[in-house]
């Protein structure tokens, strides 16, 4: 029984793909969305969901910059 995994053991893995599913299903919308959103609907820190959109692009995630106002707004234009 000391092998048992604990249930905050098994919860770790899914917080990360929630919040890297987060981060696309707001890229995918046809507005796409600003860095400041996505640290808001994550709770990630800014260089962390700067890192998710690098980790996305590694997996093959084709990732369009532009401009919405004055913020640089994120969008996937092709999924992997």
């Amino acid at each position: 029984m000391a092998n048992k995994k604990t249930p905050a053991a098994d919860t770790t893995g899914a917080a990360k793909s929630t919040k890297i599913a987060a981060v696309i299903d707001l890229l995918l919308r046809k507005q796409g969305a600003t860095l400041d959103e996505i640290v808001a609907a994550t709770s990630l820190q800014s260089h962390s969901a700067r890192a998710a959109l690098t980790g996305l692009k590694k997996k093959g995630h084709t990732i369009e910059k532009t401009k919405r106002d004055d913020a640089t707004c994120y969008r996937i234009t092709e999924a992997a």
